[in-house]
């Protein structure tokens, strides 16, 4: 355990995440495949003689804030992740009673961009305060604590993908992770045959906002129709024979049902190297969350066309929560970053927008 009387800082951080495949699954016990991106969130933690909790950072739009242990209350601000932490890490079995600290926090994952910024703020300011406080909680529990604060503190009813992605996956490699189970293991990508390209559209997005929850209500409805306690359970036969579904219920339904039969296709063909499959895979992902869970944005729809009709490009497909974020395309070995600075300034010809190229870094 930490010596508490030591005024030292200790530093811990967490990767921001994009998602291969498997979007808008997590909530609904599906599977997901994320990997790491090399935009992260980095945190300094130092204790201090109060109960008093006291935030600075250098975020875009972000300010300082401090605030009472044992006085947390949503406030509808950004610092309300780290209001979260401390509520519900004091509420954890086995964990001493807490002390005031001071936090700073840098980031380089943009916010609002598919990407998980909150969930990286989480699952480091998580970390340094295990070491802080020297509490026997895995990354695993962190990773539930982090979803706990979107859902119960924050409002926003996201599944556990992002923060265990956050809290467990590595460069080069895909957590392929069953969020029902929560059992988990790596797939290795196939990075000797092709470049990962990720591009941030610029249209930042809010998953605490309505549309998000919206989509969670669906599909909650979905279930309630079809009589089964998640779509996990649903099948494709089901949904489209069933009577009572309504026509928006159906459309999330099926896209649920049909992106959980794309990660484990798409699990198969990165096993296999078959990036001709991937990219397929890849958009007809897009195409579900455009046309069935509704979910994209023109904006995203351009990058993705664009990134598509391009013969060096594999497939490309709206990564994230959407309503904005990013897209996240498959490029020949090689070819990534030209791709990439090609489909960004055709982008601004288009739509007018300023994408900005977070993988490959140049």
């Amino acid at each position: 355990m930490t010596d508490l009387k030591t005024p030292t800082w200790i530093t811990a951080f967490a990767n921001g995440r994009v998602n291969l495949i498997g979007e808008h699954t997590d909530y609904n016990d599906g599977w997901v495949l994320p990997t790491a991106i090399p935009q992260r969130t980095d945190v300094r933690l130092r204790l201090r003689d109060d109960r008093r909790v006291v935030v600075r950072t250098t975020m875009k739009g972000a300010h300082a804030a401090d605030y009472v242990l044992g006085e947390e209350k949503k406030s509808g601000q950004w610092y309300d992740y780290i209001m979260g932490a401390t509520k519900l890490v004091a509420m954890e079995p086995g964990v001493c009673t807490l002390r005031g600290f001071e936090l700073e926090i840098e980031s380089t994952v943009p916010t609002g961009s598919g990407l998980s910024s909150s969930a990286a703020i989480e699952i480091a300011v998580l970390k340094a305060m295990r070491e802080a406080f020297g509490f026997d909680l895995d990354d695993v529990r962190l990773a539930q604590i982090g979803r706990a604060i979107e859902n119960d503190f924050v409002g926003a009813n996201v599944g556990i993908m992002d923060q265990m992605a956050c809290a467990l996956a590595k460069f080069g490699e895909a957590l392929f992770l069953d969020t029902q189970t929560m059992k988990y293991e790596s797939v290795i990508l196939p990075l000797e045959a092709m470049d990962l390209i990720v591009i941030n559209s610029g249209v930042e997005h809010n998953h605490a906002g309505g549309d998000y929850n919206e989509r969670v209500r669906e599909c909650r409805s979905a279930c309630k129709q079809l009589g089964v306690s998640s779509l996990r359970q649903a099948t494709a036969a089901m949904i489209e024979s069933s009577q009572v579904l309504g026509d928006v219920e159906r459309k999330r339904a099926r896209h649920v049902v049909t992106e959980n039969l794309r990660v484990h296709e798409a699990v198969a063909a990165l096993q296999s190297r078959d990036l001709g499959k991937l990219g397929r895979l890849f958009a007809e992902s897009h195409a579900s969350m455009r046309d069935d869970y509704q979910v994209s944005v023109p904006e995203i729809d351009s990058l993705v066309e664009i990134s598509a009709a391009r013969e060096d490009i594999y497939g490309a497909r709206l990564t994230g929560g959407g309503f904005g974020g990013s897209i996240v395309a498959l490029a020949h070995k090689g070819k990534g970053l030209i791709a990439a600075r090609e489909i960004v300034a055709a982008y601004k010809a288009k739509t007018g927008q300023t994408a900005t190229i977070l993988v490959p870094q140049s």
